[in-house]
């Protein structure tokens, strides 16, 4: 059986699964117009996790993922934390806001325990899509049994064949061009693998399905991807424009005016690549410390940010957006799926 007769879609489109700017009315209507819909909910509180998948539910009786993080927790190094945190005073200073003494873990892991795993067995959505790392095999055994199809990201082969070996369905085979957090397992090193490559590499060495994420704008695109072997793509930057994202308006103006990109790990504390701003051109210097460990550095980033905003700048802002970024289009989501289908049918 094919990719989209197991995930019941018509076009082989999946809206790639951003936190904090997936909203279930763009996964829904992403999901409405014959893709995948996505929540981002690696970010979310388990009670607001359950209530946005609901409320997709009530949207679309359409096919939709869901997307968790499966990062390993590690604990918080004091001393580098305190340096990061002395090393970004002087931005804080700059909008007259005091930095926290301590920093917060904000964001759990799937495999810290089984609250979002008993959330998705609750809910069922049609599939679970994880990303730096995969879930417990009894996790995994548990959603299989529910018949909950499992995807996870794989930033070269070495990760695609763990994924395998575990028995996840599908390879969401993301390169070194997409927006936002990297999917590595190992945050000691990035295979850094460009998308056309990752996907020829897992096409010759790996037997599951693969999604190719990174870099994809238009139906061209889409189109050599799955000559090159990928049975689907994942977009994410394209979506992030549409009118139902939850993307503030500082973050929409900055995709059509700003659109150059670099990856960055003093945001969050893992490296991603976003729209250049205060933190590239400000923090990324030759002398940054070690930055605090994720999610530890993600509060202290949020932090300033918020600092930042109430002056008026909007320049330590996430502003995540893959390399082709320049290359976006206002579209609303069900045009932007129609206009990638006809592209990839004339391509």
């Amino acid at each position: 059986m094919t990719l989209l007769k197991q995930l019941e879609i018509k076009h082989p489109i999946f809206l790639a699964p951003m936190a904090g700017v997936s909203t279930p009315k763009l996964a829904a209507e992403v999901s409405n117009q014959g893709g995948l819909g996505s929540l981002g909910l690696g970010a979310s509180t388990v009670e607001a996790a359950r209530q946005q998948i609901l409320e997709t539910q009530a949207l679309t009786h359409h096919s939709f993922q869901v997307n968790f993080f499966c990062h390993q927790s590690s604990e918080l190094d004091s001393q580098v934390a305190e340096q990061w945190i002395q090393y970004l005073t002087p931005q804080f200073e700059k909008y007259r806001a005091v930095p926290p003494t301590e920093l917060k873990c904000i964001y759990p892991s799937f495999l810290d325990n089984d609250d979002y795993l008993n959330l998705v067995l609750e809910t069922r959505p049609q599939a679970v899509s994880f990303h730096f790392g995969i879930p417990h095999p009894y996790q995994i055994q548990a959603l299989k049994q529910a018949g909950i199809m499992t995807m996870v990201s794989a930033t070269n082969l070495a990760e695609a064949l763990e994924i395998e070996a575990a028995g996840i369905d599908v390879i969401i085979a993301q390169g070194i061009e997409a927006g936002g957090h990297r999917g590595i397992f190992n945050q000691t090193f990035d295979s850094a693998v460009k998308t056309s490559d990752l996907v020829q590499l897992l096409k010759q060495y790996c037997t599951l399905p693969i999604v190719a994420a990174g870099g994809i704008m238009n139906g061209q695109q889409a189109q050599l991807l799955m000559k090159l072997g990928a049975a689907a793509v994942q977009l994410g930057t394209a979506f992030v424009q549409c009118k139902s994202s939850n993307a503030n308006a500082a973050y929409r103006k900055a995709l059509f005016s700003k659109p150059i990109t670099q990856i960055s790990a003093s945001i969050s504390g893992r490296p991603a690549r976003g729209l250049i701003n205060h933190w590239h051109t400000q923090v990324d210097r030759p002398e940054r410390p070690q930055v605090a460990t994720y999610p530890y550095c993600y509060d202290l980033g949020k932090q300033l940010n918020a600092a930042a905003t109430a002056q008026g700048d909007d320049g330590f802002g996430a502003f995540w957006a893959g390399s082709n970024v320049a290359q976006i289009r206002e579209m609303e989501a069900a045009d932007l799926i129609n206009q990638l289908v006809l592209e990839i049918s004339q391509a």
